[in-house]
C-alpha cells in the first residue's frame, strides 16, 4: 500500500491552484471563456487550432494523409498553447465549448462548420473527402468500433497512467498500479487484434489506425511518458510491428511535427500554413534566421 497519508475529503470540494499541480493552468471546474481573443484565420478552407499532443497529432496526420492521397485538404494549423490558457479565449470557446484541443473550422461551408473532439474531426474529414473510412459494411463497422474504442480507452492511458506516472507531484503506488494494469490490458487487446491484420480494420489504413497510433503506437515506440521499460512495451510484438510501419509513412512523420513544441527543434513546426513549411519553417530554421 501507499505510504501517502490518507486524505479525508471535505464535505464540499473547492478548487484552488494547488489542486492541479504542475498542470493546474490547463483545467478548471467551470466552462466558458476567461478572456476575449479572436482566432486567426488563414487562406485555406480548413482551419485547425491545436497542439502536438496525441489528440492533436491524430488530426494533423489525417490531413497530411489526405494530401498525400491527392485530396484538396490544404489547411492552416494554428498553435494553441494550453499552458498559457489559449483554449479559454472567446474565439476558441466559440468553436469548442469544452476548451480542449483540437478544434477545427471548415470555412468552405455556409455557415462555417465548427468541429471539436478529435474522433469527430477524423470522421468529419473522412466523410468530407471520402477517404480512410471503408464503404464496405463490415470494414466500416470495424473501423468505427476501433475509433470509438480509442476515444473511450485513451483517458486511462493519458489522464490515468500518464498523469500519475509522469506528471503528478508525487509518485503514488495505488493509482500507478491501477492505471498501469489498464494500460497493459489495452495494449494486449491491440496486440492480439493485430496478430493477423496489417491495419486495425484489415488490409488498409483507416481513421481507426490514425486515431490509435498517436496514443498506443507512440507508447510502444518508447515516445510517451518515459515508461517503455516500466510497461515492458517491447513484449507487444504485433502492436510494435504496426506502430513501426506507420511511423515510416511520410504523412505520419509530417503530421507528428505540426503544432509540436517539444523535442528536437528540427521536429517542431509550431504552425503550418503551406507544405513548404516543413522545409523552411521548423524551429531550427526559424532560430537560425533570427
Amino acid at each position: 500500500m501507499s505510504d501517502q497519508p490518507e486524505w479525508t475529503p471535505p464535505k464540499v470540494w473547492t478548487w484552488d491552484d494547488k489542486n492541479g499541480g504542475e498542470f493546474a493552468s490547463i483545467n478548471r471546474p467551470i466552462a466558458g471563456p476567461t478572456h476575449d481573443k479572436t482566432l486567426p484565420v488563414g487562406r485555406h478552407p480548413l482551419q485547425l487550432y491545436s497542439l502536438g499532443t496525441p489528440n492533436g497529432v491524430k488530426v494533423t496526420v489525417m490531413l497530411e494523409e489526405l494530401l498525400a492521397a491527392g485530396h484538396d485538404a490544404e489547411y492552416d494549423a494554428w498553435l494553441i498553447r494550453i499552458g498559457d490558457g489559449d483554449q479559454f479565449g472567446s474565439g476558441f470557446v466559440e468553436i469548442n465549448p469544452n476548451s480542449k484541443i483540437p478544434a477545427m473550422a471548415d470555412h468552405s461551408t455556409d455557415p462555417i462548420t465548427h468541429i471539436f473532439e478529435s474522433g469527430s474531426i477524423l470522421l468529419y474529414l473522412a466523410n468530407k473527402f471520402g477517404a480512410f473510412l471503408p464503404e464496405d459494411h463490415h470494414a466500416r463497422t470495424e473501423t468505427m468500433n476501433w475509433l470509438f474504442w480509442q476515444m473511450g480507452s485513451a483517458p486511462y492511458l493519458g489522464g490515468g497512467f500518464g498523469h500519475f506516472y509522469a506528471y503528478a507531484p508525487t509518485k503514488m503506488e495505488y493509482p500507478i498500479n491501477r492505471f498501469a494494469m489498464e494500460a497493459k490490458r489495452q495494449m494486449d487487446v491491440l496486440d492480439r487484434h493485430l496478430a493477423e491484420r496489417e491495419f486495425m480494420a484489415g488490409g488498409a489504413l483507416t481513421i481507426a489506425d490514425i486515431a490509435i497510433w498517436p496514443w498506443y503506437g507512440r507508447m510502444v515506440l518508447g515516445e510517451a511518458y518515459d515508461a517503455g521499460e516500466f510497461l515492458d512495451v517491447t513484449s507487444y510484438k504485433n502492436l510494435l510491428r504496426w506502430a513501426e510501419a506507420l511511423r515510416t509513412r511520410p504523412a505520419f512523420q509530417r503530421g507528428s511535427m505540426v503544432n509540436r513544441t517539444s523535442g528536437a527543434p528540427e521536429t517542431q513546426l509550431h504552425e503550418r500554413h503551406d507544405a513548404s513549411d516543413f522545409e523552411t519553417a521548423t524551429e531550427d530554421k526559424r532560430n537560425a534566421a533570427e
